[in-house]
């Protein structure tokens, strides 16, 4: 199986139907559509309104489109991955509960904690499950519900945030396409400036964290942005460097929708044009694990059979990787 390389076969996306934009935004707390627009480069988000739905939820219609459009039967499915920080329930999985609502009998199914590098976590071990041999046919899917952690009175951070899922199929190959090279990391000290402060086991829910807003998404701007800027960067410069890409050779970056400014700070550290750059965070904002598989989802028919594409992230850990992916099909 040493020949054997792991392809994204498929891509399937949801996001809800609600929009939060600038304009309502500006009435929840002091901000404007000129602000956020300069510092972030968001329009609007996606919210999940409906009562009574989670996660879950979210991923579910992701994954039925997935498998809709590769006409796979849900029994075929052997490895279920989610990349979340909004499951349903601290537990059990929130993988769990969304192979259960589709019937994928046969899925071993798992979550991953990585923030907003969960896609990217995600992809290294399906990549290497499936180059091991033993699982044919996985699906890895990014999902967040952001509302449900955003403090909507916290200018800093309530711009920021969106809900919504993606998910790809991934199968052998013996062709050269699929994941193609990675470099994945995590430096411990920025745990202090991304977090979520209370409802875990150090601090678990108690009046005092309630009342003090520490169940909401915590970050330290200015350190995110210039760790998020210098990770992203050197990374997939390497990546590049190993793999004797020129920006030229590139087809497409797709880098974690965080904010614009940091993806044009990235894109020009690497020496590529904006043409060169995919990003949608104008209209879905930070979908967190989401983000990259949405980009997938939303420019699939730009996608060709052998583009060289470079995935990477940063998040909460912090957390970072970059992905050397050749795509495996052409659009239809």
């Amino acid at each position: 199986m040493s020949n054997v390389r792991a392809a994204i076969t498929g891509v399937g996306g949801y996001v809800p139907d609600y929009i939060l934009d600038n304009q309502e935004l500006s009435q929840l707390v002091d901000t404007s559509d000129e602000w956020i627009m300069q510092r972030i480069g968001i329009k609007e988000r996606r919210i999940l309104k409906e009562e009574g739905k989670a996660t879950s939820d979210l991923a579910v219609r992701a994954i039925k489109e997935l498998l809709e459009k590769t006409n796979t039967d849900p029994e075929e499915i052997d490895l279920l991955i989610c990349p979340t920080i909004t499951s349903d329930l601290v537990f059990p999985s929130t993988a769990n509960i969304i192979g259960y609502k589709l019937g994928l009998k046969n899925a071993f199914p798992f979550d991953i904690s990585a923030a907003c590098s969960g896609f990217i976590y995600g992809l290294e071990l399906a990549s290497r499950m499936i180059e091991g041999g033993s699982y044919k046919k996985a699906i890895l899917v990014g999902a967040e519900m952001m509302s449900s952690i955003t403090n909507y009175s916290d200018r800093a951070t309530c711009p920021l945030f969106g809900d919504g899922a993606a998910a790809v199929l991934i199968e052998p190959t013996a062709e050269e396409v699929g994941v193609m090279d990675r470099i994945l990391g995590y430096d411990g000290a920025g745990i202090v400036s991304l977090n979520m402060k209370a409802g875990g086991s150090l601090r678990p829910p108690t009046h005092e964290t309630i009342d003090n807003q520490e169940h909401y998404v915590y970050q330290d701007g200015q350190v995110v942005f210039k760790a998020a800027v210098s990770k992203m960067s050197d990374i997939s410069i390497e990546i590049m460097n190993r793999n004797n890409i020129k920006p030229e050779n590139l087809s497409y970056l797709i880098p974690h929708q965080a904010n614009l400014r940091i993806i044009d700070a990235v894109g020009r550290r690497m020496g590529i044009n904006k043409s060169q750059v995919l990003i949608n965070i104008e209209r879905y904002g930070n979908t967190t694990a989401a983000t990259i598989p949405l980009c997938l989802w939303d420019f699939e028919k730009k996608l060709k059979k052998g583009d060289n594409l470079i995935l990477t992230a940063f998040g909460a850990g912090f957390t970072y990787g970059s992905i050397f992916l050749k795509w495996a099909y052409d659009p239809e």
